[in-house]
């Protein structure tokens, strides 16, 4: 669907309506509700079939919409002056008088809030008197959505309106990033941690999972392309894909590579797509050779770690 002025005030009046949409961002496609309201966040639960208990994402397009609901320091004003608009989500404390539903952060003081630096939601946010709550729009621990037709294969028609952005530009969540205690990162993601060091000009160290979830992503099991995964394989067994980094297909019609030529912004883009067409091929597994660790290496091995889990 193309993204002409009538399909924004369609967004728009769906969203006043506590309706829920689909909208593209430049990390994966969102589920976008109301976050003011109780009604429209309890949709999105209801339609993800997610657990309440894990927060939501609340996207702003201006910081002075942002500054009515959370307190905010001078970390975020210099992380916020390089990145954003951008892939990273704050945890902020939330303010008192917050109009924010309860349900987005699950009860909690604390809240996850970005500014999405995709072109087409910012002109739908900037008509909204209201912020919206975007988890990514798939179904509960399964993989995220990076494109229109990922979106419908998860919901069917179960949603209103998906605003077509085409394939998005980073194919992984934002980078979370918890001001609210020690500076710490609870997700990798878009944003290496080698660019958020040099900014703060310190060592972040990224979280294990917690009991206490302050965030999307900190789910042990989550990103699951429906059919079990195998890490560091060397190679496939009968009738499992074999998914490496680097590399030709070596004229096996079960070998997949996320990059051609090393390049990591590649690899991110593609995981997704990637797995998600494995599933539809039909093999019965995935075998994963060895990712580098290291920048966006990070937030792959996280997302295959997560889709790994048993």
């Amino acid at each position: 669907m193309k993204n002409n002025h009538s399909n924004i005030e369609k967004a728009k009046k769906y969203l006043t309506n506590n309706d829920v949409v689909a909208i593209p961002t430049e990390t994966v496609y969102g589920l976008a509700g109301n976050a003011y309201s109780n009604k429209a966040v309890k949709k999105i639960f209801s339609l993800k079939k997610r657990p309440l208990k894990n927060p939501l994402i609340v996207h702003y397009y201006r910081i002075k919409d942002l500054k009515q609901d959370c307190i905010v320091n001078e970390t975020f004003n210099k992380l916020y002056r390089k990145f954003c608009p951008g892939p990273l989500t704050f945890v902020l404390n939330k303010k008192k008088n917050s109009k924010l539903s309860k349900y987005v952060n699950a009860n909690k003081k604390t809240i996850a809030v970005r500014f999405p630096k995709n072109k087409i939601t910012q002109n739908l946010l900037s008509k909204l008197n209201f912020p919206l709550a975007a988890p990514s729009a798939n179904i509960s621990t399964k993989l995220s959505s990076v494109k229109p037709s990922d979106v419908k294969e998860e919901f069917g028609n179960k949603i209103k309106l998906i605003l077509d952005g085409g394939k998005t530009k980073i194919g992984l969540e934002s980078t979370i990033i918890d001001l609210t205690d020690n500076i710490s990162i609870l997700r990798p993601g878009g944003i290496t941690i080698e660019r958020l060091e040099k900014v703060l000009l310190r060592k972040l160290k990224l979280k294990k999972p917690l009991k206490n979830v302050k965030s999307p992503g900190q789910l042990k099991f989550h990103y699951s392309p429906g059919i079990p995964v195998r890490l560091n394989a060397k190679y496939p067994k009968k009738n499992e894909a074999f998914l490496q980094f680097l590399g030709k297909a070596k004229n096996k019609n079960n070998y997949f590579s996320l990059t051609k030529n090393g390049n990591m912004r590649e690899a991110a883009k593609n995981l997704f797509s990637i797995l998600r067409l494995i599933k539809k091929k039909g093999y019965s597994s995935i075998a994963v050779s060895k990712i580098p660790n290291q920048g966006l290496g990070l937030a792959i091995n996280d997302r295959l770690k997560k889709a790994s889990y048993k």
